[in-house]
């Protein structure tokens, strides 16, 4: 008995739907971050370094407001940073234009007191250090310090790529990807890069988002100027995110219903 043409063409098409189906779909365990592996794993707590000790280096700018109960003093000293008389840091290009920039031999030019020297310094230890030598000049004052340039840059599989800028102590790599809009359905979560400055020059280091351990991992809060590669998946270039489905099974569900009438007798 001959098989019928629409028979052939109807499971064709059929094949065509499923295979598509299954190239599109990523598996659940590629996606979920923190995965539990066994039901036994019930550790809940992880101890990790949250503080960021960050020393400040030749070309950093520094964010420094001093607060007095002189109005004229503060108005003096608040108005200095970068050689800019403004008191509205409302912008970046505002918070940059009023700090003072690090030098290549590591000092700060702050008025009253001149250069201070800070290279190497946490931003705390900066801060006592200015601190002690203002109140030389003036007492009765409170020093406030602030890192301006902690950016961290997002590339690879995130939804919005690009550089951040943090308004805040210390981030953490799942806050620094939700800047970003999350990671895409095609990141390869088990292998993300972090390419971080240090003294001696660059360093690559590699975390698993898919287990809950990376929380305990010393590279789970960033540093300043840290830059986040997160690679795709290897079936990537079998998936489209844009490729339009939609219309694909329309016409496929369509030309099935044309079989189905036509084949009726």
């Amino acid at each position: 008995m001959k098989k019928s043409p629409f028979l052939n063409l109807k499971s064709f098409l059929g094949v065509a739907l499923i295979s598509l189906l299954l190239v599109s779909c990523v598996p659940q365990k590629k996606i979920l971050y923190m995965q539990v592996k066994r039901r036994a794993d019930t550790v809940t707590t992880f101890k990790n370094q949250r503080k960021i000790n960050y020393r400040i280096q030749p070309g950093d700018n520094l964010y420094i407001r001093v607060v007095s109960m002189d109005s004229k003093t503060n108005l003096f000293l608040n108005s200095m940073g970068g050689g800019q008389y403004s008191q509205n840091v409302n912008s970046d290009a505002s918070i940059y234009l009023n700090s003072y920039m690090v030098s290549t031999n590591g000092t700060v030019e702050f008025p009253l007191t001149g250069n201070i020297y800070v290279k190497n310094m946490t931003v705390a230890q900066a801060r006592d250090v200015i601190q002690k030598r203002l109140s030389e000049y003036l007492k009765e004052s409170v020093v406030i310090v602030k890192l301006v340039n902690f950016n961290i840059t997002l590339l690879g599989e995130v939804k919005r790529p690009g550089q951040y800028k943090i308004y805040q102590n210390n981030i953490n790599l799942f806050e620094a990807v939700s800047l970003a809009g999350d990671l895409s359905p095609f990141a390869k979560r088990k292998d993300v890069t972090i390419i971080r400055q240090t003294k001696g020059g660059s360093e690559v280091f590699h975390v698993n988002m898919t287990k809950k351990s990376i929380l305990a991992s010393p590279y789970f809060y960033l540093k300043p100027n840290d830059i986040v590669y997160v690679p795709p998946l290897k079936g990537k270039q079998f998936s489209f995110t844009t490729f339009p489905y939609a219309i694909i099974f329309s016409a496929l569900s369509t030309t099935l219903l044309l079989i189905n009438f036509f084949k009726k007798p």
